[in-house]
């Protein structure tokens, strides 16, 4: 009988019976599967350094706590993406299997922190947008950099926390309970429990969102009856209901990325997965990367200070080489006047 197939889990907590969960048999899955983990990884980590870096070489935006949390996400995308690339490529395709249960777990558990991370501060995010359309006047009191960073500070510890769980001992191997398909060494009841997080998550997401276009309809509504007077209000109401909009925007993506995964996850703790199957959620995990990689384009299009730094920044480089072409008769001038003198 093909170890692959032995349910004890003596056998899905050895070393050796990580083959079985290396489930990309052709060569032509791993050159797409590497391909596609190499361009959005590639593009992620770019995209978001270049986020991280408008927003704090502006005083104006990295001052604001909003932009804050989008710093968070924009850095958890960047490390979850590093992490992800490695840890499954080296997983997949060059089919490592010389590494420890704890090493394995490790990397896992850095996969999810990231991811986690990603997600909770488009939480963060979700929730200071509803701080500033349901209590406006309240804001600047309520959302202070101090808090904010607090938050940010509770969100990582919280997911590192989660992440860690596995590798503290919450394993099937340590537990001598029922190992999940998908991942190597993680337990069950663990998988599941994680899911929760996920979706609990997502539905405080949703439900702040629904506020937030709900306020945004309104806001819209009462600025086509009151244009006239509202002025200096008026422009602040629409930098709002933007940004909502944008938001919503990444929320929308960020769930079909995640659906199909969380899908497989859940349908994999109450039946087994075929092979097909576990091939079909290895391409899908690489989804997740995708989101990482079309936030900052959001971004980018949406947010007038994004957007407006990033054209400041390019207008930076075209002087470079118009002042590089220009340096050699500026010097040759000054040489002049200098033996002129």
């Amino acid at each position: 009988m093909d170890i692959c197939m032995i349910h004890e889990n003596a056998s899905k907590c050895s070393v050796n019976s990580m083959e079985c969960f290396m489930v990309l048999s052709t060569q032509a899955q791993k050159i797409s599967i590497a391909t596609l983990c190499g361009l959005f990884g590639t593009l992620c980590v770019f995209e978001n350094s270049l986020v991280l870096y408008l927003i704090f070489s502006s005083p104006g935006t990295r001052r604001k706590p909003s932009y804050l949390f989008i710093s968070s996400l924009a850095l958890a995308d960047i490390l979850a993406s590093i992490n992800f690339v490695y840890s499954f490529l080296n997983f997949h395709v060059l089919k490592e299997t010389n590494f420890s249960k704890e090493s394995f777990l490790l990397q896992l558990g850095g996969v999810n922190t990231t991811f986690s991370a990603s997600l909770s501060s488009l939480l963060l995010t979700a929730l200071d947008r509803y701080i500033s359309i349901s209590r406006p006047s309240e804001y600047k009191l309520l959302m202070t950099r101090k808090r904010a960073w607090l938050a940010l500070g509770v969100v990582w510890v919280t997911c590192a926390t989660t992440a860690s769980l596995p590798l503290l001992g919450w394993n099937c191997c340590t537990l001598n309970s029922t190992c999940s398909e998908l991942f190597p060494f993680v337990d069950d009841n663990y998988l599941l429990s994680w899911i929760c997080f996920i979706m609990v998550l997502l539905g405080c997401i949703v439900y702040a969102y629904a506020h937030v276009l709900r306020r945004a309809h309104q806001h819209v509504a009462y600025m086509e009856k009151h244009q006239a007077q509202l002025g200096k209000q008026n422009t602040r109401m629409r930098m709002d209901i933007m940004l909502a909009k944008t938001l919503v925007m990444v929320l929308t993506v960020l769930v079909l990325c995640w659906s199909p995964v969380l899908v497989l996850m859940i349908y994999s703790v109450f039946a087994r997965l075929s092979t097909h199957l576990r091939k079909v959620f290895a391409f899908c995990s690489t989804l997740c990367l995708l989101n990482s990689m079309v936030n900052p384009i959001i971004y980018a299009l949406r947010s007038k200070e994004l957007y407006s730094s990033l054209r400041m920044v390019f207008s930076r480089f075209r002087r470079q080489p118009k002042a590089s072409e220009e340096s050699p008769e500026a010097e040759s001038t000054h040489k002049s006047s200098m033996i002129e003198t």
